[in-house]
């Protein structure tokens, strides 16, 4: 897989809870730490322009993140509604047990679609 380091961008804070990038035409966001309430209020506003974008394909990659809740779920429906109203496509990457768990007792799983790879989320938007 390749990366353009020139895509990445940071977020200029103490603590950033996303880091966006770049990936074979992909732009992936890189959720970290605690997904809750107060990180849904700080990262809905930046996500909303990436997945309003013209990028064709978003992955939200939660491998880094230490909990997940409700909040999470909020935020991952949005962003999939908003991705594939504008016929775009969102993969979600997650490889944590627990968080898994939460998706599939909201019935989020098959909408979803978590995989546990950046690979298998550029193949599965292919």
């Amino acid at each position: 897989m390749q990366l353009d380091a020139l895509d990445e961008f940071a977020f200029e804070e103490s603590n950033p809870p996303l880091r966006v990038y770049g990936l074979n035409g992909a732009v992936v966001v890189e959720l970290h730490g605690d997904i809750d309430l107060l990180t849904y209020q700080r990262v809905n506003p930046l996500l909303d322009p990436i997945t309003a974008g013209p990028a064709q394909t978003v992955i939200i990659d939660l491998r880094e993140t230490t909990f997940f809740d409700c909040s999470g779920i909020s935020l991952l429906v949005r962003a999939h509604r908003r991705t594939t109203t504008r016929g775009g496509h969102l993969s979600v990457v997650c490889t944590h047990a627990l968080t898994l768990r939460i998706l599939s007792i909201a019935g989020l799983t098959a909408m979803l679609s978590p995989v546990p790879t950046l690979r298998a989320a550029l193949e599965a938007a292919g």
